[in-house]
C-alpha cells in the first residue's frame, strides 16, 4: 500500500491540552467557548440526565467540573484550575464573583439520588437508597479555583458504560433553562429516534421553579416548550419536535409528551452520532486518537462510511500493525482506509484465523508439556522424600538396638562399622584417625550417629535372614 501522510503523523493532543489551547487562544480575544471552531466535550453517563430542579447556570457549572474530571487518567483528592479558564468552559462572561458563588452554591446543592422503592409506596428498612452530591467543596482563591468530587462519582465521569456525547460547545449555547433541560433528557434517546411518554408535571420540574402559569398548557406552550423546542433546533447537534396526549379519549387536558428526534447531519454532530455506538467511539478516540478534523472528514462522508465501514477500516488498520506494514500514524492510516475502502480479504481473514490456532495448538502443547515435566519432577521428589524418609526410620531403629545392646556388643558394632567400606570413607572425609575415636565421640555427631545407626540396622536384617 501507499505510504501514509506524514501530516497524519503529527502527535495529537488531548482533550484537556486542546481546550486549555482554546481558551489561550480565544480568551484574549473575548471570544466564548461556544464560538469555537474545534469540538470540547466528553462522554457523560446517562444517569447525569436525571438531575432536575437545576437552573441553567448551575448545569454549566456541573459541566465544566466534570469535563475537567473527566480528562485526568488518575483519581484526584482535588482539581486544581485557573478561574478565567473554569468560567470559560462554562461560559460565565460576568465578573461578578458574588454571583459566581450563588451559582456554585446552587451545584453543590444539587444531588444524585438512586433508590428501588416504587413510587406507589412508602420506603422500608429493607429498599436501597443513596444520596450523593454531584460536587463537594468548592474554593476561589487568587484566580485559582478548587473543587472535589465524591469518590463513588468519579467512575461514572471518566469511564460511563451507558452514555453519551456532551458537547460543551453547544451546552453553553443555551440561553433558556428548560432548553437546555430538555436537550439533557433527549440526549440518550437520540439513537432511538424517540423518547418514552413523559408526564406534563414531571417536565416542569426540570428546570427548576417556574411562574404559575405553566401549570396551564396553552401558557406553557407559548411561553416556554415552544421557545425552547426553537433554541433547541437553533443551536444544538439534533432536530426535535413534540407530540402531545391527553390522559384519556374522554378528557381535553393534555397531560402527556413525547419527543421525536434526529442527529443533524453537520460536522458538529460527529462525535455525538459516533458516541451512541460507545465501542466503536473509544476505539477512535482512544487507540487512534483521530484529531478534530479527522472527525470532520467522517462527519462529511457519513452517508458512505457507515459504522460497519469504520469497523472493516479499524480491522484492517490493526491487522497491518501487527503485520509491521504501519510505520508512521495509525490514525493516517485508519483515514486512508476509509477513503479507499480498504478491508480484509476472505483470505487474510483464513490466513489470520489459521495462525491463530497455530498459536493456540502450540501455546497447549507446550502447557501439556510443562504439566507432564511439573508431574514427573514432583513424582521424583516424593519417591525421593518417601526414601529419605525410610531411611532415616532406618537409622533410628538400627540406633535404638546400638543403645540397647550390652557394652561388648556395642564395642564390636562400633569397631565392624569404623573398618567396613562405609566407616572408613566416612572417618577420612571427617578427617577423623580411627585409632582416636570413641563411641562417644560417634554418638555426639549427628552425621556419624545417623551412618551408623544405618549399618547397625543392615547389621540387623542380616541376622534376621541368616537365621
Amino acid at each position: 500500500m501507499a505510504s501514509d501522510n506524514p501530516e497524519e503523523g503529527k502527535s495529537k493532543a488531548t482533550s484537556r491540552q486542546m481546550a486549555l489551547a482554546l481558551f489561550e487562544d480565544m480568551f484574549d480575544l473575548g471570544l466564548r467557548i461556544n464560538e469555537a471552531n474545534r469540538e470540547i466535550g466528553y462522554q457523560r453517563n446517562d444517569f447525569f440526565t436525571e438531575i432536575v430542579n437545576m437552573g441553567l447556570p448551575a448545569r454549566r457549572f456541573l459541566d465544566a467540573a466534570y469535563f475537567i474530571v473527566a480528562q485526568e487518567t488518575e483519581l484526584r483528592d482535588q482539581y486544581d484550575v485557573e478561574l478565567n479558564y473554569f468560567k470559560w468552559l462554562m461560559r460565565y462572561d460576568s465578573r461578578n464573583l458574588k454571583h459566581l458563588r450563588t451559582i456554585a452554591d446552587e451545584a453543590q446543592n444539587a444531588k444524585v439520588r438512586v433508590t428501588n422503592t416504587p413510587m406507589d409506596r412508602d420506603p422500608n428498612e429493607n429498599d436501597l437508597w443513596v444520596q450523593v452530591q454531584l460536587i463537594g467543596m468548592v474554593g476561589f482563591h487568587r484566580g485559582r479555583m478548587r473543587f472535589d468530587v465524591h469518590p463513588r462519582l468519579v467512575p461514572h465521569i471518566r469511564d460511563p458504560q451507558k452514555s453519551h456525547w456532551l458537547s460543551l460547545r453547544i451546552s453553553t449555547a443555551f440561553t433558556r433553562s428548560l432548553a437546555r433541560a430538555i436537550y439533557d433528557k433527549v440526549l440518550p434517546h437520540v439513537p432511538a429516534g424517540r423518547t418514552d411518554w413523559i408526564q406534563l408535571d414531571e417536565m416542569r420540574n426540570w428546570p427548576g421553579r417556574m411562574g404559575a402559569n405553566a401549570a396551564i398548557f396553552k401558557y406553557f406552550k407559548r411561553d416556554w416548550l415552544e421557545p425552547a423546542v426553537r433554541e433547541i433546533n437553533e443551536v444544538s447537534d439534533i432536530e426535535l419536535s413534540y407530540e402531545t396526549r391527553t390522559a384519556s379519549t374522554s378528557s381535553k387536558k393534555i397531560d402527556r409528551i413525547r419527543f421525536l428526534l434526529k442527529r443533524k447531519d453537520t460536522a458538529d454532530a460527529v462525535l455525538a452520532s459516533l458516541a451512541d455506538a460507545s465501542h466503536l467511539y473509544k476505539v477512535l478516540t482512544d487507540e487512534f486518537t483521530l484529531s478534530t478534523k479527522q472527525f470532520s472528514e467522517i462527519s462529511e462522508n457519513r452517508d458512505v462510511w457507515t459504522d460497519e465501514r469504520i469497523q472493516q477500516a479499524v480491522e484492517y488498520t490493526r491487522f497491518r500493525i501487527k503485520r509491521g506494514q504501519v510505520k508512521k500514524s495509525p490514525a493516517g492510516y485508519l483515514m486512508r482506509a476509509l477513503r479507499d475502502n480498504w478491508k480484509m480479504s476472505e483470505a487474510e481473514r483464513t490466513m489470520v484465523d489459521v495462525q491463530a490456532k497455530l498459536l493456540a495448538d502450540e501455546a497447549q502443547e507446550q502447557a501439556a508439556k510443562s504439566a507432564a515435566r511439573s508431574s514427573v519432577a514432583r513424582s521424583v521428589a516424593s519417591r525421593e522424600e518417601e526414601v529419605r524418609a525410610r531411611m532415616n526410620e532406618d537409622s533410628r531403629k538400627g540406633r535404638d538396638h546400638f543403645n540397647a545392646a550390652d557394652a561388648k556388643t556395642r564395642k564390636e558394632l562400633l569397631h565392624a562399622w569404623m573398618t567396613s567400606r562405609e566407616g572408613k570413607l566416612m572417618l577420612r572425609r571427617m578427617k577423623l584417625e580411627p585409632s582416636t575415636v570413641t563411641e562417644d565421640v560417634i554418638l555426639a555427631n549427628t552425621e556419624l550417629v545417623w551412618y551408623l545407626g544405618q549399618f547397625v540396622f543392615g547389621r540387623m536384617n542380616s541376622s534376621r535372614v541368616s537365621v
